[in-house]
């Protein structure tokens, strides 16, 4: 990871859980999720495709990786793509 990687990925997880966010809780610290739909199995999706998530939104038994991405997306009612773009958006990103 590089200097630039690194200042991006403090940049997106600055922005707090985008879960807690639709949620109604503010600042809850966060983990960050790198975008698994598109991408091949083991494979990581780039820096540049990350989303901020708290720890139970990510790993725990409500989150990402907790209830696999199909559940979590019906439960949560968006993507993983929609909260990327949803976090490019927010820091002034190109698609």
């Amino acid at each position: 990871m590089n200097k630039a990687d690194r200042e991006y990925l403090s940049r997106v997880a600055a922005l707090g859980c985008r879960v807690c966010v639709r949620l109604g809780y503010l600042d809850t610290p966060a983990e960050i999720h790198h975008q698994r739909t598109g991408t091949g199995a083991g494979a990581r999706a780039s820096h540049r495709r990350t989303v901020p998530l708290c720890p139970e939104h990510h790993r725990g038994s409500t989150g990402l990786h907790g209830m696999g991405r199909k559940a979590f997306e019906r439960h949560y009612g968006i993507t993983e793509i929609e909260l990327v773009a949803e976090v490019r958006t927010l820091l002034g990103e190109p698609e």
